[in-house]
């Protein structure tokens, strides 16, 4: 039986400086990587500030292309956060539809099992909480296709919103959107459980 091939993409909490440290970066990709112990051939095409429009942009080369039977996406922190530092907001309707559209010709093209994985957003700072408006949209935008998809949903920003009644968000992710090593390694450990079991 062949080496099965899971594709992780989305932004800056997958990237963890991947090209730098290379092949997986510091994060919970690597982490992961760690614990499925060769059993799976992993690409890591998370980049840096990127948004769903730019994941739209290279999802044939970084996707399509790497033909992955297992596809994790983490996008949607930077559809919100360029609305509050930059005045350029990503619409629902077009977080939506773009989503939507890109999981389609996915399933059409080489239909791997999809991991959609939710943004998440800690509470740094009283402004973050405002965020939640544009945000939590997003996140159930997140699980409507779960089901039509048959897709499996981790839940990032359920976690951590829990985890923040035992942990500081200073232990988390100080600026509430880069997990440290700790958060990394959570995210990890949810990720192989819904997905692994």
């Amino acid at each position: 039986m062949s080496v099965k091939h899971i594709v992780f993409i989305g932004d800056s909490v997958t990237d963890c400086d991947r090209l730098t440290i290379p092949p997986y970066g510091f994060g919970y990709v690597s982490k992961v990587a760690a614990k499925l112990s060769g059993k799976y051939q992993i690409t890591n095409v998370g980049t840096s500030g990127n948004r769903l429009v730019d994941l739209d942009e290279r999802w044939e080369r970084d996707v399509i292309a790497n033909k992955p039977d297992i596809l994790s996406v983490a996008i949607g922190i930077n559809d919100t956060w360029r609305r509050y530092d930059s005045n350029d907001p990503t619409s629902l309707e077009d977080f939506e539809s773009r989503y939507r559209k890109l999981l389609t010709s996915t399933k059409q093209s080489v239909d791997p099992k999809f991991v959609m994985c939710e943004p998440f957003l800690l509470p740094a700072n009283p402004e973050m909480i405002s965020w939640r408006a544009d945000l939590d949209p997003k996140i159930n935008s997140v699980h409507k296709p779960a089901r039509e998809f048959d897709a499996i949903v981790v839940p990032f920003d359920q976690m951590f919103t829990a985890a923040v009644g035992t942990h500081s968000v200073a232990e988390l992710a100080p600026d509430g959107i880069h997990p440290l090593d700790e958060g990394h390694e959570m995210m990890a450990n949810l990720w192989m459980e819904k997905v692994f079991g």
